[in-house]
């Protein structure tokens, strides 16, 4: 059967960095993967961003969104169902930012995933410097998606101070009992710099598998609290684009802005912008598409617009 890891994250995370490196090191120990990219946007960035995995051991898939949730859930499955006759080792699959992650249980005990595939990790992302101000709705995605994980990742824990990183597990402990979930994070979590994971790390991600834990289920509309922005084809000036993206999370006018990301082009080579409350990064990267997209809540569009021109 084929195991299939489930990699979870609020948005801004570090979902898609973490894939890049565990998907690295299982295609170095010659096992032969797929990368599904479960997303509701329009135009799916990380796909983008994880473009350099595809070769011989290494086949990247998506879900495109944009319809409701039952048409989401059946494309998901006849996904899985493609990728099944594949002859993968591994499958991983990033979902959006706001996932059920009932819906990838669900799916994998149905017929006939459920006679190809077997659950191996599901593996949460967390950002080692959380806001402590997240809203309720916020709170409890971050919480649901805690919930079943076998590991809980830190993500960028060698920029974070020891307060910082024990202010996230008690948010994130915080959060669960929000939801009536008995469960309390420790030894699950594992803080530390991805660059420094050694194979002792990774066999202890590869290991960890999930947990079937009850809590209380609420109904989340994430296209009226959670909203993704699209500006295309701004040809947005990549010297002020820092700058620019500092104001937008600084001006509360512009709304409660979680992530920014996308491409700009300089020149005649592309960056990857990358931005969250704590940092802001452009980096090369050999293909890309002019676009941006802001991620949050209650976002103005005309506002942010004003700082990108």
């Amino acid at each position: 059967m084929v195991k299939v890891d489930l990699i979870t994250g609020f948005l801004g995370s570090g979902k898609t960095t973490f894939i890049k490196k565990y998907a690295g090191y299982l295609i170095k120990q010659g096992l032969n993967i797929g990368i599904l990219e479960n997303d509701f946007g329009a135009i799916n960035v990380d796909m983008m961003l994880l473009r350099e995995l595809e070769g011989e051991n290494c086949e990247l898939e998506m879900v495109a969104g944009g319809c409701d949730k039952d048409c989401y859930r059946r494309r998901f499955k006849t996904k899985l169902i493609a990728m099944g006759m594949c002859g993968y080792d591994r499958v991983l699959i990033e979902p959006s930012g706001i996932f059920d992650v009932d819906d990838f249980f669900d799916a994998l005990h149905e017929e006939p995933l459920d006679r190809w595939y077997q659950i191996g990790n599901v593996i949460t992302v967390v950002d080692a410097g959380l806001d402590e101000k997240l809203s309720k709705e916020a709170d409890y995605v971050l919480a649901s998606e805690a919930a079943s994980a076998g590991c809980v990742l830190l993500s960028k824990a060698q920029n974070a101070s020891e307060e910082e990183i024990q202010s996230t597990v008690t948010h994130l402990n915080r959060a669960l009992q929000e939801i009536r979930c008995s469960r309390i994070l420790k030894d699950e979590v594992i803080c530390k710099d991805w660059e420094a994971f050694t194979e002792k790390d990774y066999q202890k991600i590869m290991e960890s598998g999930y947990v079937a834990e009850d809590y209380e289920k609420r109904y989340v509309d994430q296209d009226k609290i959670f909203q993704t922005l699209f500006f295309m084809d701004e040809k947005i000036d990549a010297s002020k684009a820092k700058n620019a993206v500092k104001k937008i999370f600084e001006d509360s006018s512009c709304g409660d802005v979680f992530r920014m990301k996308g491409f700009l082009k300089d020149g005649e080579k592309w960056l990857e912008l990358n931005a969250t409350h704590h940092e802001t990064t452009l980096k090369p990267i050999n293909v890309g598409q002019d676009v941006l997209i802001v991620i949050g809540e209650r976002l103005n569009e005309a506002k942010i617009r004003t700082y990108l021109e």
